[in-house]
Parts: C-alpha cells; sequence; structure tokens
C-alpha cells in the first residue's frame, strides 16, 4: 500500500516541474525576439519625374492640338427626286470634273411624264394659233360691222383663254423635263468622292446623301479646341504643323477661323487652320492626322510702354505640370515633393497662374529639377519615405512636367 501512494504522488509533481521548465524556456525565447530591433519598412514607390522650367518668353504659353486635314469645302451629293440607282460611275477616291454625270436614276416614267407635257405643250400651241387666228378675221368683221360687239368680246375671251393654257402647259413641260434633268447626279465642283452612301439597284428619297464630295483647292487642318483655350486664340495666330504621315516636314499655318458656339457633343470649339506658303502642301491628303502647336497670341491693347513690365512678368520660372500632380493644403493649392537628401516628401504650397483640361501652370513654389509627384497624391503623407519611379509612358510625363 505504501508503495502505491507513494508512486500516486511522485507522478503528479513530476509533471508540474516539467511544465515549469517548459513554461520557462518559452518565456526565454520570447524576451528574447522582444530583444531585437525591428526591420525598417521598405520605401513606397510613387509616381515621380524632376519638373523643368519652360524656355519661351511668355512661359511656354504655346498651345499644342492634335489636328486632321480636310478640304476647306465639302458637300454632300444627292439627287432631287426619288428613284432606282441604275448606274454609278464613279467609286470611292475618285477625281471629278465640274459636270460630269456620276450616278443615274431610273427615268422610264419620267421619260414618259415628259412627253406627255411635250405633247400638251403642242397642242396648246395650235389651239392659241387657231385662236389667233379668229380674232383677227372677227375684228375685221366687227369694223365692217358686220358682227355684234359680244361675238366679238367671245373670240377675244376664247384667246386669252387660249394663250394661258399654252403659258401653262409651257410651265409644265419644263418641269418635266427638269425632273428628266435630275434624274443624273452632275458634280456642281471639281473634286474628290470622299464617301459612298448608296449603292446600285437602291431606292433614294429626294435629299439622301448618294456621295461626298470634296472641292478641290485649299486644304485647312481642323483641330477642337477647349474653351478655356480660346482666349490664347486669334484670327492669323501663326501655327507649326506636323504630320506622321510625312516624317521630317513641317508645315507653317495661320488659324483662319474659330468657330462662335460650341459643338453640343463634345462642348469644344472648332478651329480651322490654312496651310500657308509653297512647302509642298500637295503631299498633305485629307483625313490626314497630325498635331498643330499655335504660337503665343499677342495680348490685345499691348502697347509698347508695356513691353518691360510684360518682359518682367515672364523672367520668373514657369513649369507646366499635370493637373493629376494638384493637392491641396486647406484651400491653396499644392504639390507633393521628394526632398533629394533623405527621400521624403514634403507638402509644398505652390501658385497656379492658369488651369486647362489635362495641366497647370505653376509660376512659384518650384523649383528647377525639384522630383514632383505626378500621381496618387491623395494616398501619401508628408515625411514619407518613398521611391521615385517614372510614369509608364515616361515621355508624356516628362513633356508635362516641363
Amino acid at each position: 500500500m505504501s508503495n502505491l501512494y507513494t508512486n500516486a504522488y511522485i507522478r503528479p509533481a513530476a509533471t508540474k516541474a516539467a511544465w515549469l521548465l517548459a513554461a520557462t524556456a518559452l518565456a526565454l525565447a520570447l524576451a528574447g525576439c522582444h530583444g531585437r530591433p525591428a526591420a525598417d519598412a521598405p520605401p513606397a514607390a510613387v509616381v515621380a519625374l524632376p519638373v523643368h522650367a519652360y524656355a519661351g518668353a511668355d512661359g511656354g504659353q504655346s498651345l499644342r492640338y492634335p489636328i486632321e486635314a480636310a478640304a476647306r469645302y465639302a458637300n454632300v451629293m444627292s439627287f432631287r427626286v426619288a428613284g432606282k440607282i441604275v448606274e454609278r460611275t464613279v467609286r470611292l477616291g475618285d477625281v471629278v470634273r465640274r459636270g460630269a454625270v456620276v450616278a443615274r436614276l431610273d427615268a422610264t416614267d419620267a421619260e414618259k411624264q415628259a412627253a406627255a407635257a411635250r405633247a400638251a405643250l403642242d397642242a396648246a400651241e395650235h389651239r392659241l394659233t387657231f385662236a389667233q387666228q379668229t380674232l383677227d378675221r372677227d375684228s375685221a368683221q366687227f369694223a365692217q360691222h358686220l358682227i355684234a360687239e359680244s361675238a366679238l368680246e367671245q373670240t377675244q375671251d376664247a384667246y386669252s383663254a387660249a394663250r394661258s393654257a399654252r403659258d401653262q402647259s409651257t410651265d409644265q413641260w419644263v418641269v418635266t423635263r427638269n425632273a428628266l434633268q435630275y434624274h443624273a447626279l452632275v458634280a456642281d465642283h471639281d473634286g474628290m468622292i470622299t464617301s459612298e452612301n448608296a449603292d446600285t439597284g437602291q431606292y433614294v428619297s429626294a435629299g439622301q446623301a448618294v456621295y461626298g464630295l470634296a472641292w478641290s483647292g485649299d486644304i485647312d487642318v481642323n483641330l477642337d479646341a477647349a474653351a478655356g483655350d480660346l482666349g490664347r486664340m486669334t484670327i492669323g495666330q501663326p501655327a507649326d504643323v506636323t504630320f506622321p504621315a510625312l516624317p521630317g516636314r513641317r508645315f507653317a499655318a495661320r488659324v483662319r477661323e474659330v468657330a462662335p458656339a460650341a459643338d453640343p457633343q463634345s462642348r469644344t470649339y472648332r478651329v480651322k487652320l490654312t496651310l500657308t506658303g509653297g512647302q509642298g502642301a500637295d503631299a498633305v491628303r485629307l483625313g490626314m492626322t497630325g498635331d498643330a502647336v499655335l504660337s503665343p497670341a499677342a495680348a490685345a491693347g499691348d502697347a509698347p510702354a508695356n513691353n518691360s513690365v510684360r518682359a518682367a512678368a515672364t523672367t520668373a520660372p514657369m513649369f507646366k505640370i499635370p493637373a493629376t500632380a494638384i493637392f491641396h493644403q486647406g484651400s491653396a493649392p499644392a504639390v507633393w515633393v521628394i526632398r533629394a537628401d533623405d527621400s521624403t516628401l514634403e507638402l509644398r504650397p505652390v501658385t497656379v497662374r492658369t488651369y486647362t483640361e489635362r495641366a497647370a501652370v505653376v509660376t512659384s513654389g518650384l523649383a528647377e529639377g525639384d522630383s514632383l509627384v505626378l500621381a496618387g497624391v491623395h494616398t501619401v503623407f508628408a515625411g514619407e519615405h518613398v521611391r521615385a519611379v517614372k510614369p509608364l509612358f515616361a515621355d508624356d510625363g516628362a513633356g508635362a512636367a516641363q
């Protein structure tokens, strides 16, 4: 019995001692872990590029827009009467001359109507001739008192009715003859076929588009300007035009027309430029796309005495940055700048001169070469350690941060 009780008391004591040893070892291990210094967080990657000041006298306020070459004058060609197209003589891209027939309608019915109108006109002319002869005879008899005055009046009335019927038949003949001619679609100007809107065998209504005709002659380049840039566009303003399809060639142009009202869909204003000078403009084909850089327009009413004032105002460096780089410190605009010494972020207030749809012109608050955060400005904080990463399209980002 004594051995049984002894073993019963020894086993719990040994188990308790083992648990104490395990707990002590775990505590020592945890203490050793807390004693090690925590690893530094890696710097956050931000899209950033250095900024560069404008080199232009007007702070680089030239405007750049995509353009499309188009004929100065163009129109839709359509039949003036309805019918079935039975013949087309030109195709897309063909050059046509004024007076050339480009399509015809089935004119069977029109020909019969014209023939009926011509027959009616011949009959009316015969009735008028007979009425004229009757009037001459009755007038001679009335002069000799052979017929009564009432008979002469009836003859005069018949003559007037015959003459009116002849005039009506003449007009009807002209209408049917013109309708017959309208079954042939004739080019009103020299030009090029730019679109085909109907095919042979198709029934078209009067006025329905059949071809598009671009007139030969001057070529314009068109752009759609934002409302905020209209104040810097004037008639006669010079511009440089380039086309990717004509590498290495630059064309001079001038603003010819600025639309007085915005497009109802895009809310932009159509601006038309005309190519100037003998610079091989014949190489420019309709529909070519490119870019136009409009030179800064002189401010209206600037006197020569104000030139020194304007020059002093533009000596301060200006920076054009993407609109996505603008943050706000309260109600004032600001930008995130990466400090060069420790690669941390600093929120720096700036002065914005003008805003456009995609950029802002900064006149103070930035220095040449400052590394500026271009995107994600709402996801960073002051003092954050960051690493600058170039934009996916580095050329676009660099161009916007100049």
